[in-house]
């Protein structure tokens, strides 16, 4: 338990770090600041050297859970970009008049993946409304995953969990983390014999393997909106790159992390 805790302060502080010190690409001017979903990280550090060869220079990204790069927006955070893994953190957002309305848009999709460490027997489950985890989970396993207060990957796991009527069962032993990568780092480590977390992640990851994909009907779709910061509304390098991360052009490297592509 002291291992877990220790781990899960170590990734709260890292999140911290990268909202408050936006990555920039080596060599490269200083581009816009775009906080982004810790999910889309691969997808966008592809896209901003895709950007920079194009001569543009590559936005400081700072990936995060959408929760707290959307708090941090609220404090007064330098975003230029924000993109998040659900639609109610951009209302929140929204709500707030943080953002441009008109430059709201959801071009891209996942799905809700159950996963095991990859150097462990496969569990035998079947997600559906008769799925028990107590046999597989045994005395002492836990399910990490996302906060489902605040951070969208569990809040999708908690619906998901709650349609097949485990929520009771299974939330006093959740792996409460403070973003998706973190509770893929807690699988990859052996720390929790399952996590939920999404498909595009577990592709990314060597160290989990894929046990089972959740039913769409059992969450909310994982959809991901992108908007234009309100402080950015006159900034075109921020407009640029927006536009061609939600353009036609970014198309194929979304598809290639395994994101779904959806019609606007």
């Amino acid at each position: 338990m002291r291992r877990r805790a220790l781990l899960a302060a170590a990734a709260a502080f890292a999140s911290l770090l990268a909202v408050a010190q936006p990555v920039r690409a080596q060599g490269s001017a200083e581009g816009p600041v775009f906080f982004a979903a810790a999910s889309l990280t691969d997808a966008m550090r592809a896209l901003g050297e895709m950007w920079r060869a194009k001569g543009n220079a590559v936005p400081r990204f700072s990936f995060a859970a959408s929760s707290a790069l959307a708090r941090q927006m609220e404090q007064g955070a330098p975003a230029d970009i924000f993109a998040s893994a659900d639609e109610p953190w951009m209302d929140y957002v929204q709500q707030r008049q943080l953002i441009v309305e008109a430059t709201r848009s959801s071009p891209l999709a996942n799905a809700l993946v159950l996963i095991a460490p990859a150097d462990r027997p496969a569990p035998a489950i079947t997600l559906d409304r008769n799925t028990d985890f107590s046999a597989v989970l045994g005395a002492d396993g836990r399910i990490a995953t996302g906060d489902p207060s605040n951070v969208p990957v569990g809040k999708y796991a908690q619906a998901a969990l709650t349609w097949m009527g485990q929520w009771e069962k299974v939330s006093p032993r959740l792996a409460r983390a403070d973003n998706v990568r973190s509770a893929l780092l807690l699988v990859e480590r052996g720390e929790a014999p399952l996590g939920i977390v999404y498909a595009t992640d577990a592709a990314a990851s060597k160290g989990v393997r894929v046990v089972a994909t959740f039913p769409a009907e059992s969450h909310p779709p994982v959809t991901y909106p992108f908007a234009l910061a309100r402080r950015a509304a006159d900034n075109a390098a921020a407009k640029g790159f927006l536009a061609f991360i939600t353009g036609p052009e970014a198309a194929e490297t979304y598809r290639r992390f395994g994101f779904g592509l959806r019609t606007p």
